[in-house]
């Protein structure tokens, strides 16, 4: 209850960039920077738990160039595969630009490097690498052999576990928690955080399931949580 969907804040010395922005993530992000801070926003998708706050903040762009207090338009990265991508572009507020699997993208200090995954709409994956420290970030999907290499020896993963153990095949396009501490296992990553929760049944169990195959860390993402790496 009161938590907000997808939505991380990924904070270097020089940058500060929003990975998705799903229902409540903007009210909450403003709890840790002031939106201004905000260099760019990289999605994984759009659907709306992870795009939903993502028009609010388009207009605050325009509210605070209009200010004086952005300098900029905030740049806006997603996929141009379907025609979401246009809304990426706000008049002169906010600038789209498309990702792919071939292509690095690299913002300052930090570099991106993208993973096609198996979902009903097109979403990717990402791996996100700094002055030698790597954050993986598998959105939706189902398994696919090269989620593992997204994740290679990952400081900190975090990946969606929207079913228990139990409901593996029953829905696509969703990973179990033991699927994701098998790519935590399999990828040598150094800890894993759980995201994309179930709507159901008691989240303790999603953490046993995971630890049941990785020997990692576990535990579950929630809003306000602060990892350092």
């Amino acid at each position: 209850m009161g938590q907000a969907t997808s939505g991380y804040l990924l904070q270097t010395g020089r940058h500060s960039i929003l990975l998705d922005c799903g229902s409540g993530v903007l009210g909450q992000l403003q709890q840790y920077t002031e939106l201004e801070e905000i260099d760019a926003v990289v999605l994984s998708h759009y659907h709306h738990d992870h795009v939903a706050d993502l028009g609010c903040l388009q207009y605050a762009a325009r509210v605070l160039m209009d200010l004086g207090q952005r300098d900029k338009p905030l740049d806006i990265y997603g996929h141009a595969e379907d025609g979401n991508f246009a809304g990426l572009t706000y008049h002169a507020f906010t600038r789209g630009h498309a990702i792919d699997t071939d292509t690095p993208l690299c913002l300052g200090d930090v570099t991106f490097t993208f993973q096609r995954n198996v979902h009903p709409d097109p979403c990717f994956s990402m791996r996100v690498e700094s002055n030698g420290k790597v954050l993986a970030y598998i959105s939706d999907t189902q398994w696919e052999d090269g989620l593992v290499q997204t994740a290679k020896d990952a400081d900190l993963l975090i990946c969606e576990s929207s079913l228990y153990n139990e409901y593996k095949g029953v829905v696509s396009g969703h990973l179990t928690a033991g699927e994701a501490g098998r790519i935590a296992q399999e990828a040598h990553a150094k800890s894993l955080v759980l995201s994309h929760l179930p709507h159901f049944g008691n989240h303790a169990d999603l953490v046993a399931q995971a630890a049941g195959v990785f020997n990692g860390p576990v535990e579950l993402a929630e809003t306000g949580k602060i990892w350092e790496l």
